[in-house]
């Protein structure tokens, strides 16, 4: 082989991993903007739920997204099922062993029902608040949600890659440092009482 085959073997060489990794690059960025597009999509109600149940809504959106590929899953997609649950569905579409819903905010209802029915879940509830999304994580893989070992670190993986722990709801020991300091949340002062007299 000549110099010249040896250099056209080069370039062609660099081309093509240049095309795969624009193409890798390419894929990559869909992924990204689909899944912010579901949080952005989505948040309310998982705030909704966070403050009704007091489980975090950063659990609530990274299982959503971690079930659902972020809406994109042909039961996302056929049954508006975001949380993989199993049961049963009148979809002409798919056939398939999971629950089918009205809409996504019903899927949204349903795992929280879900979480509380199934005792395995539902002392979790009085375990962790809606502050502690690593704890969450663990033990609602470990209460049997997924059989996969690695479920609750996807979860959490999910949740530092997106920052959904921002969407939480903060401790009260930490607003202080959110508010001026010369405003105090734990000396608040009685309002007097006024006596009236009624003739």
């Amino acid at each position: 082989m000549d110099y010249s085959s040896l250099e056209k073997n080069n370039m062609n060489r660099k081309l093509l991993i240049a095309g795969l990794l624009s193409a890798f690059i390419s894929v990559a960025g869909h992924a990204q903007t689909t899944t912010q597009t579901y949080i952005d999509n989505n948040l309310a109600k998982a705030r909704e739920l966070m403050r009704v149940n007091h489980i975090p809504a950063s659990i609530v959106l990274a299982i959503a997204i971690h079930e659902s590929a972020a809406g994109t899953s042909k039961i996302a997609k056929y049954l508006n099922n975001h949380f993989g649950v199993k049961g049963s569905n009148s979809s002409t579409k798919i056939k398939s062993a999971y629950k089918g819903y009205e809409s996504v905010s019903d899927s949204y209802d349903h795992f929280m029902e879900f979480m509380h029915n199934r005792t395995s879940f539902s002392k979790l509830f009085d375990m962790y608040d809606q502050y502690d999304y690593l704890s969450w994580a663990k033990g609602i893989q470990k209460g049997g949600y997924a059989h996969s070992r690695l479920w609750s670190s996807q979860v959490i993986g999910l949740i530092k890659k997106y920052q959904l722990y921002k969407y939480d709801d903060e401790p009260i020991e930490m607003l202080p440092a959110l508010i001026p300091a010369s405003i105090s949340i734990l000396s608040v002062s009685k309002p007097k009482r006024i006596a009236l007299s009624i003739k």
